[in-house]
């Protein structure tokens, strides 16, 4: 459904600091070309344009009232939106760096402490949707870092005032941010939300899982039962939303997303395509720990990081998570976290990581010993993104270290001193 695809367009680049520092050429990491320059339209531009839309959104079933409610005192365009749409890195992480901020340490805790927490309300929502607990709690974590996100002021935006903003001012994104302030204005309308927290990220994500708009209006969920569906304030509503997308986009119960394999040793070949689980056994692949395939579903090969990587046999389950996302590796991270916090071990083969990996507390320290010699100012959050990476690669072209933004326990050290 392009409504998802369109939901998570933004993702990749929340999930990565928006600024890079200097020295990333040497990374090959591009920059999106700055298609809406820094802001100079007149009040009265961006008013004209909110006036204009009126008739649109009458149109698509706004009622005059919501209209003028939406927009009372919306004078200017959201600078800061702006600023950030024209921030956007295209900054493309190694699998193993994109999995290592999504499965540690620190998300593993957190979504076990959650799965207390929420407990029955969890197990409500298996028995009502079939959709585990661990897949809702994962897609929780990568999404709004189990609602952390949400307490961040600076990343809320009022959801109509962005929209338009980007309608208005970002071409690349006009035609997707029209579609979606339709859908907020009839959010605002149906009354699930009032006006003040009708919140959401510069690109019109909102609530705890993180939906646009439409996909919202499609599958929102009022799930404690108090007559609104209201994914920001209500972790039962927003955690039942989530399993509402995967059920309805075909989620089975009772089946898992996929298996760890093993390849064979000779150097053979795969291509791509889906064949039964005892075919590809047939053709040398086994699951990790001498396990057995005890069913023969459909399943197609991943092997995101190589052939010295992790591989996997994934499943039906696998594809309706790329539903939420449409990536590998948002769906592998969901995977992958789910099964860690259903008390699976680690991965039987590592990830090809150039050096031995920094755990959570580690790469926190390493970010504040870069904050404190003014090379990074995002947050002290352990995750490693553009903003880490570059501030990584001025240091050590400063300190004469190999050239390669990697947050090594050399790197550490050397910060350390």
């Amino acid at each position: 459904m392009i409504e998802i695809d369109l939901r998570v367009m933004p993702m990749p680049f929340r999930r990565f600091a928006s600024r890079l520092a200097r020295g990333l050429s040497v990374l090959a990491i591009a920059a999106v070309p700055v298609l809406v320059s820094a802001p100079s339209y007149a009040d009265a531009g961006f008013q004209r344009w909110i006036k204009d839309f009126r008739s649109v959104a009458l149109r698509n079933g706004i009622r005059p009232a919501t209209y003028d409610l939406a927009f009372r005192g919306v004078t200017d365009p959201d600078r800061e939106v702006l600023r950030k749409a024209n921030n956007q890195a295209e900054f493309k992480a190694p699998i193993w760096q994109y999995i290592d901020n999504q499965v540690n340490e620190d998300t593993i805790a957190m979504g076990k402490a959650m799965k207390r927490k929420y407990g029955s309300v969890l197990s409500r929502i298996e028995k009502r949707f079939g959709v585990p607990a661990e897949v809702v709690l994962a897609i929780w974590s990568i999404e709004s870092q189990y609602g952390e996100y949400l307490k961040k002021t600076d990343r809320l935006h009022y959801a109509p005032q962005a929209l338009a903003t980007l309608a208005y001012a970002d071409r690349r994104r006009a035609k997707f941010a029209r579609g979606q302030l339709i859908g907020a204005l009839k959010i605002l309308q149906s009354g699930n939300i009032d006006r003040r927290h009708l919140a959401s990220s510069w690109a019109g994500a909102m609530g705890h899982t993180q939906f646009i708009p439409t996909s919202y209006l499609a599958y929102a969920v009022d799930f404690d039962g108090d007559g609104r569906k209201d994914i920001w304030n209500s972790v039962p509503d927003a955690l039942a939303t989530a399993a509402n997308l995967l059920k309805r986009n075909g989620w089975e119960t009772g089946r898992t997303w996929g298996y760890e394999v093993v390849l064979p040793k000779n150097g053979k070949k795969f291509y791509g395509g889906w064949q039964s689980l005892r075919a590809w056994e047939q053709a040398g692949i086994r699951r990790t720990h001498g396990r057995q395939f005890t069913i023969n579903d459909k399943a197609t090969l991943k092997v995101p990081d190589g052939r010295n990587g992790p591989a996997f046999l994934a499943v039906k389950n696998f594809q309706v998570l790329k539903r939420y996302n449409n990536a590998d590796k948002y769906a592998l991270s969901v995977a992958i976290l789910s099964d860690r916090l259903a008390g699976y071990d680690e991965l039987y083969a590592d990830w090809n990581r150039p050096f031995e990996p920094l755990n959570s507390r580690e790469k926190r320290e390493l970010q504040s010993h870069l904050a404190r010699h003014g090379l990074y100012d995002g947050a002290i959050d352990g995750k490693i993104g553009g903003g880490t990476m570059g501030a990584i690669t001025a240091f050590q072209s400063r300190t004469g270290l190999t050239v390669n933004g990697f947050p090594s326990m050399e790197v550490l050290n050397k910060l350390r001193r």
